[in-house]
């Protein structure tokens, strides 16, 4: 858990380096813009992070169901070297969602190239675009459906068989240490699906 933890804690740190700087110049200037290159460097990186969330979030799913419902296997079933590449597919899948996606927006031509904005969304370049988007929108709504949903839909899996499992515990001290070690991972996932 911590192992995954740690990559979590590195991507919220990088979430707010990718946005951050750029509004703290556009508030102490006067310049209220950001340049084109700027805009689709920090759209990457912001899509990658936040794929890479969702793809580790549901890793961490994973862990509390071997944890939760095969406790006496779980040091066989979470081994180092599955935690790495579950890590690493993450940071991968993320960053091929990211490449996907910025390359969908980077093909659609622009009228403008200064965006007066902070902070780069897909909204903000598909309003700027010369010609129609239906089909370049149609593209990221799966991009997005894949990344977003399908996580989603196997963290809530994960928990479904968690809860089945908790309440067949006959104590109650067995059932709240069962859900305490589950409550901070479900705050995050909430606070992420959330917002």
């Amino acid at each position: 858990m911590y192992f995954f933890l740690s990559h979590l804690s590195f991507l919220d740190l990088c979430y707010t380096t990718s946005t951050v700087p750029q509004l703290l110049i556009h508030l102490h200037g006067l310049d209220r813009a950001i340049s084109y290159g700027g805009c689709v460097a920090q759209l990457f990186i912001f899509l990658a992070l936040a794929s890479t969330e969702c793809l580790i979030l549901v890793a961490m799913a994973f862990d509390r169901y071997a944890a939760v419902c095969r406790p006496l296997h779980y040091t066989t079933i979470m081994h180092p070297l599955l935690c790495r590449a579950l890590a690493f597919s993450s940071w991968i899948g993320g960053f091929v969602n990211s490449l996907i996606q910025t390359g969908l927006v980077m093909a659609v031509p622009l009228c403008a190239h200064q965006i007066n904005h902070f902070f780069c969304e897909m909204p903000i370049f598909l309003k700027l675009a010369c010609e129609d988007t239906e089909g370049t929108e149609a593209k990221m709504f799966v991009a997005r459906t894949i990344v977003l949903v399908c996580p989603a839909v196997l963290i809530l899996g994960s928990y479904v068989h968690i809860a089945r499992a908790v309440l067949k515990v006959k104590s109650m001290v067995g059932r709240r240490k069962a859900f305490g070690t589950c409550g901070s991972h479900v705050m995050v996932v909430s606070l992420f699906y959330g917002s």
